[in-house]
């Protein structure tokens, strides 16, 4: 790695003291240069130890990599663009803290985009990512650029290394990080039934969308399983805010015949859905029990705690960067992947 770009300091008293070179790090790392630029631009090349060695004397050096002649070189960004629907959603924190620091560890850097149901940022990030401003790019969207969650429409012209992750979007030729969202929503709707339940509420994610229709089919799955049937007037429509959770709490609270159990298809609208509820002066799960989905931070200091379905939400993240990465190196990644969830099993859910 040259230093292109580097001036010497300013001068103090008279004296001019010298920008740190790549020469010096090597030196007191006690490495060659080209082992100084391999730690910084591929880590996973270098030994561990080594690694350590030349951190240790870049920051005793004050040494700083001169990005735009790395580039330069290798034609690449070193950055990947994350492709989020909507960023205020704290289900996306743990995933984007897997995503960097494993993308960190390789030497790459990440963007985050935004869409926020808005297709003239989806456009933006579409022109921006065929135009070569990042080496790979990782969507949460469900969706190819151009393309709706049906497969409408042409997608965008792509050429770079992408991987789809939580949302699988169906042919797609690409990795698919995910976890198997019908099993886990027929677990939960089998612990409900196990516990006497027989009349459960399903409030669902928004229409469409790859993560409904599994997990609705795996909610059927579960009734069918339990020998209960299928009653359609037990169907809420959501779209996984809190706000349509509390929406749900207020068709609930004023039906004559209310359900004894309620599935949520994420926390924060089962954490709406029992604010609602509580106001209205229902105790949980005395008067109804109530279940999510996701175990994001807030579900285990609700009051009470969630019962829930917990996404590995870190690991998936890591998953879906070390898949980028395999592509970006030249190295081939499984199509589709698959992690384990888990019923965490709390207070807000008791016996009928």
């Amino acid at each position: 790695m040259d230093d292109i770009g580097h001036k010497d300091r300013p001068e103090h008293e008279g004296i001019v003291v010298r920008a740190a070179r790549i020469q010096d790090v090597a030196k007191l790392a006690d490495v060659s240069t080209a082992t100084v630029s391999r730690a910084l631009a591929t880590p996973e090349r270098v030994s561990p130890e080594a690694r350590a060695r030349v951190l240790e004397a870049i920051a005793k050096t004050g040494y700083v990599p001169n990005p735009a002649a790395r580039t330069l070189r290798s034609q690449k960004t070193y950055m990947v663009l994350v492709v989020l629907p909507d960023l205020a959603n704290t289900f996306f924190s743990k995933i984007l803290r897997g995503i960097e620091e494993t993308l960190f560890e390789a030497g790459y850097g990440m963007i985050i985009s935004d869409l926020d149901g808005s297709p003239e940022k989806e456009a933006h990030f579409a022109a921006f990512t065929a135009a070569g401003r990042v080496d790979g790019a990782i969507l949460l969207n469900g969706h190819l650029f151009g393309q709706s969650r049906e497969g409408e429409g042409n997608p965008a012209r792509i050429t770079i290394p992408l991987v789809a992750l939580c949302e699988g979007i169906p042919g797609a030729d690409i990795p698919q990080i995910e976890i198997d969202n019908r099993a886990a929503a027929s677990r939960m709707t089998q612990h409900l039934a196990s516990l006497g339940h027989r009349s459960i509420a399903y409030v669902s994610g928004p229409p469409g969308n790859i993560l409904e229709r599994e997990r609705f089919q795996g909610f059927k799955d579960g009734l069918a399983a339990s020998g209960l049937p299928f009653d359609p007037g037990l169907l809420i429509a959501g779209d996984y805010t809190i706000e349509s959770g509390m929406r749900a709490g207020q068709d609930i609270v004023v039906r004559q015949d209310r359900p004894t159990a309620v599935f949520c298809t994420s926390d924060e609208m089962a954490i709406g859905l029992m604010r609602t509820l509580f106001s209205a002066g229902l105790s949980i799960p005395t008067d109804i029990s109530v279940a999510g989905f996701d175990d994001i931070e807030f579900a285990a200091v609700a009051e009470p705690a969630l019962t829930t379905i917990r996404q590995p939400r870190r690991e998936l993240g890591q998953a879906a960067a070390s898949a980028l990465i395999d592509l970006l190196q030249g190295r081939s990644s499984p199509k589709r992947i698959r992690l384990e969830t888990e019923l965490v099993i709390r207070d807000s859910v008791a016996p009928l």
